[in-house]
């Protein structure tokens, strides 16, 4: 079954690759090892710069109608309010984060991507290797447990790893990565939302830590507690019982529907392009998901990737395009770390003396129109 291209992965990003691809004619492969979607959502929020390069492939209209819009970010610390900031003048198009679960996000996609091309996508399939002679490149790949399918050969005139932060086909290649742990801990989960902060996120700045809370569609709300050390056991329970001690919010246990834990690093891989292959995403730099740079970044990558495939399929010389690429999108994940640093940051532990002068600082910045704008512009991504 060879194709234009062979995207491995499929998740957000590679399949935002495939439909990108898609709707312009190229043929496209996309081989992913699950077998069937996952039902648990991590990633939530989706940016203007990624809603724009959605719109290109038709499924942001969908994404902006299902999903929470979030127009307003507040910053509360002892019950107080430190500062408020708007996303109103980040987009003309799109002046808000979206909320969306990453699960949903993903059926839109695929759903786009089947339209396209009934075949495009193979699941049921580990990529255990990948040969590149300088005229054509080819994953070997074998058959998950169960998945009935057999070992053989896929080609491609080019092929993408969008395979994740722990990419096999990254370290197939020898691609190098530099990673780097933080001191960084999360423990988060959804439940229902009682209604006090509306379609508002808010950031509680305390002493033990920040909590963050999200709207999310169906009148569910995601939190999320810093933790110093991974939780030993998390549960539900502990959760709601960290976010009352913290905020004096307790969230309905009950209606608990997902609960996970994760600790933070980020990986930057020392080359994106190595001959026939690109890594995109995070296969390509692993982000910490604190501000939702991580999935963003991935679609970025691959709004600028696809027209360089379409002139090198075109027979277009595309050498020095792919080096910019490579640079730029390397620059990009590095702008990306660091803003995600300043938001692991901000949230920390502190004594008293310094968060309240951290929250004065806060209160500040909110307060100047100009420097508003400027921290909503850089907090999504712009």
């Amino acid at each position: 079954m060879p194709a234009d291209v062979v995207i491995v992965g499929g998740g957000p990003v590679g399949l935002y690759l495939a439909a990108s691809l898609l709707q312009e004619g190229v043929s496209v492969r996309v081989l992913e090892q699950r077998t069937e979607r996952s039902p648990h959502s991590r990633a939530i929020g989706i940016h203007p710069p990624a809603l724009a390069a959605l719109s290109q492939v038709q499924v942001a209209a969908a994404m902006v109608h299902e999903g929470v819009s979030i127009r307003t970010g507040k910053a509360v610390s002892g019950g107080r309010t430190v500062g408020t900031m708007s996303f109103a003048g980040v987009s003309e198009d799109f002046p808000f984060v979206l909320a969306l679960p990453q699960s949903r996000t993903e059926q839109l996609l695929e759903e786009r991507v089947r339209t396209l091309s009934a075949h495009a996508i193979v699941r049921g399939v580990r990529v255990t290797g990948v040969t590149d002679d300088g005229e054509t490149a080819a994953v070997a790949v074998e058959p998950v447990a169960g998945a009935g399918t057999r070992r053989e050969e896929v080609e491609g005139s080019i092929v993408v790893a969008a395979d994740g932060a722990r990419s096999h086909l990254r370290t197939a290649l020898g691609v190098p990565v530099r990673a780097k742990e933080y001191p960084d801990h999360y423990l988060m989960g959804d439940f229902a939302d009682a209604g006090q902060y509306g379609r508002m996120a808010v950031l509680f700045l305390e002493p033990e830590g920040i909590v963050e809370s999200f709207p999310l569609p169906g009148g569910v709300r995601r939190w999320v507690v810093r933790l110093s050390r991974p939780p030993e056991d998390a549960n539900a329970g502990q959760l709601a019982g960290l976010v009352m001690r913290r905020t004096g919010v307790l969230p309905d246990l009950q209606s608990n529907t997902m609960v996970s834990a994760f600790s933070v690093r980020s990986t930057l891989a020392r080359r994106l392009v190595s001959g026939r292959v690109v890594l995109i995403g995070d296969a390509a730099h692993e982000i910490s998901p604190i501000g939702g740079q991580g999935m963003n970044l991935g679609w970025l990558d691959a709004q600028a990737l696809s027209p360089l495939i379409q002139s090198a399929l075109a027979g277009g010389p595309v050498d020095l395009q792919l080096k910019k690429f490579e640079a730029d999108r390397q620059r990009a994940a590095v702008i990306a770390r660091r803003q995600s640093e300043v938001n692991m940051m901000l949230g920390r532990p502190l004594p008293a003396p310094f968060l309240k002068l951290r929250n004065l600082a806060i209160g500040a910045a909110a307060s100047a129109p100009a420097i508003n704008l400027w921290t909503a512009r850089r907090f999504t991504m712009q």
